[in-house]
């Protein structure tokens, strides 16, 4: 049975535990999508705690911009969760790809895959205004692209303070 979830929140508000759980209840092989990249010491603690907080039994697929040959690849090994979108659209936008044909493809292989996918997002756009350029393109970026991924996915929950609100 395909399912394909979003689920959302805010920094450190317990999405990442939460689709690890939802992917859990789906199946017995699980494969975990790794977006985020070890740039700097900070985020390999980052990753190194995501991987304790996981356990043992997922395998485990680094993919920083090719997600859908990511997907296209693992699918039907499994339940997949991909963590996080929103630091693929930023390694994205840092790359000086074409983010809208990026999320084109990335939509249409969603509707094509046949195991189930959960993937994490930020809600970005619930705090401070960014005080860069940049950074309100990113935001408004994550905002654009979590809209369009929620009218695909078959449900969305947002996660406050480590609880899980169904949206869809």
């Amino acid at each position: 049975m395909r399912t394909l979830a979003l689920v959302t929140g805010g920094a450190k508000s317990g999405k990442s535990r939460f689709a690890e759980g939802l992917v859990r209840g789906i199946g017995d092989r699980l494969v975990y999508i790794a977006t985020a990249e070890a740039l700097d010491s900070e985020m390999e603690e980052r990753i190194a705690a995501h991987l304790v907080q996981r356990g043992a039994g997922w395998h485990t697929v680094e993919e920083p911009l090719d997600l859908c040959g990511a997907l296209v690849r693992s699918d039907g090994q499994g339940p997949r969760l991909v963590d996080c979108m929103t630091l693929w659209l930023s390694n994205l936008m840092m790359q000086d790809r074409n983010v809208d044909a990026e999320l084109d493809a990335l939509l249409e292989t969603l509707t094509a895959q046949v195991s189930p996918v959960v993937m994490v997002t930020n809600e970005v756009g619930s705090g401070i205004v960014p005080a860069t350029a940049l950074g309100r393109v990113y935001r408004d970026r994550c905002g654009a692209m979590n809209q369009r991924l929620g009218a695909v996915v078959d449900r969305i929950d947002l996660v406050v303070c480590g609880h899980p609100l169904r949206v869809k």
